[in-house]
């Protein structure tokens, strides 16, 4: 019943929103090499900057509330050379006492000669932690709650077409990290959080600066009706940036969209691979891990964490009617703390199906409720704005 209310509340946001759309979408287009002529600005291309209502249950928060706004403009007049920037600030309270407050952007400036990209985050929450290991146990369930603050930024010089390059700096602050039960779910062995190192039980400061590669050649980035995206960046955390650990972190996201019809937009299918790799000290919230809104639907997230991680999902979209359309989504992935440790028999699975509401029709803005199931005994009820890749 709650999830017929938002709807309600949100198609009343979206007539309010029509008023600036257009009946049909028109896509962000890919820039061309050379465009020596400076097109027309669109009287209908006018910045969207709408509120929303929040309102979800995932298996990380319960049911939580809150508001977000969605602005989504272009820098410049040429449709044909600059694709649309957007932002996102979503703020949020959940049943299980947590707070979030979230605020991502992306930004490409005019001819995207440059691109800005990043993320200013403060979250304040218990979760459930399972220790480390591709194979770790339900019963282990150890409840811990912290303070979390993260700024992420980066800034890049666009070259040829659609490729960028730059730097990456990332800073993550944990404090008040509490032990919220002594013993694990089922009271036999302690808090497996205590099984760490003392330090990174006491508050932490990782800091981090590397270069950053990407090509991005999709069409719209909120909702991707064809193009690939292949991202490449390396983290050196260290003494010399004021991080109280040293390590190293390399990630690799290669995704890829196509039309199962060639003469329609209205089913697509998507497949990202995904891999995050660690060499150093690494402390338990900077490790990598399965699960969550965006990487295995279904799998709580943080529900398996090591040092070496590789993810492989595919998604199908489907129109459906009016603002609404459906997707099915499926994927497999596993952590390790050594390269050499991935198994082919090792991997984890999740899969589930979802409803998406295109908020603002003309930007390809949707907001999304995905139900998923996966490895480790989790499922879940997940809300998210835009797709999850």
């Amino acid at each position: 019943m709650r999830f017929a209310y938002l709807l309600f509340g949100l198609s009343l946001l979206a007539f309010r929103a029509q008023a600036q759309t257009p009946a049909t979408p028109v896509p962000d287009s890919a820039r061309p090499a050379q465009n020596p002529v400076p097109a027309a600005k669109d009287p209908h291309d006018k910045p969207s900057f709408i509120p929303a209502p929040v309102v979800f249950y995932e298996p990380e928060t319960g049911l939580a509330g809150g508001a977000a706004i969605l602005p989504v403009w272009r820098l410049g007049r040429d449709s044909a050379t600059t694709r649309k920037s957007n932002a996102r600030l979503v703020g949020w309270y959940s049943q299980r006492k947590q707070t979030s407050l979230q605020l991502t952007h992306t930004i490409f400036t005019p001819g995207e000669r440059y691109l800005f990209t990043g993320e200013l985050s403060a979250y304040d929450f218990p979760i459930f932690y399972y220790g480390t290991g591709n194979n770790t146990r339900l019963a282990d369930e150890s409840e811990i709650s912290y303070q979390l603050f993260i700024v992420n930024q980066r800034v890049m010089r666009g070259f040829g077409r659609q490729m960028f390059a730059g730097l990456t700096y990332r800073l993550t602050a944990l404090r008040n990290i509490t032990i919220e039960e002594p013993l694990t779910r089922e009271s036999n062995r302690p808090n497996l959080l205590l099984e760490r190192p003392a330090r990174e039980r006491e508050n932490t400061f990782v800091s981090g600066f590397g270069p950053s590669f990407l090509y991005d050649g999709r069409d719209n980035i909120l909702s991707t009706f064809r193009g690939s995206y292949l991202e490449f960046q390396t983290l050196f955390n260290g003494k010399g940036l004021g991080s109280d650990f040293t390590f190293t972190r390399y990630q690799l996201d290669a995704r890829l969209f196509r039309p199962l019809l060639p003469s329609s937009t209205n089913t697509i299918i998507g497949g990202q691979l995904l891999g995050q790799f660690h060499s150093g000290n690494v402390p338990f919230r900077e490790l990598a891990n399965l699960g969550g809104i965006s990487v295995l639907r279904g799998i709580y997230e943080g529900r398996f964490r090591d040092r070496q991680l590789v993810v492989g999902q595919v998604e199908l979209r489907q129109k459906l009617f009016w603002r609404l359309n459906g997707a099915v989504f499926a994927g497999a992935g596993q952590v390790a703390d050594q390269l050499g440790d991935f198994g082919l028999s090792d991997f984890k699975l999740a899969g589930g199906a979802g409803i998406r509401f295109r908020f603002n029709r003309r930007d390809r803005l949707n907001i999304r409720f995905d139900y998923g199931v996966g490895s480790g005994g989790s499922k879940g009820l997940y809300f998210g704005v835009n797709e999850a890749f």
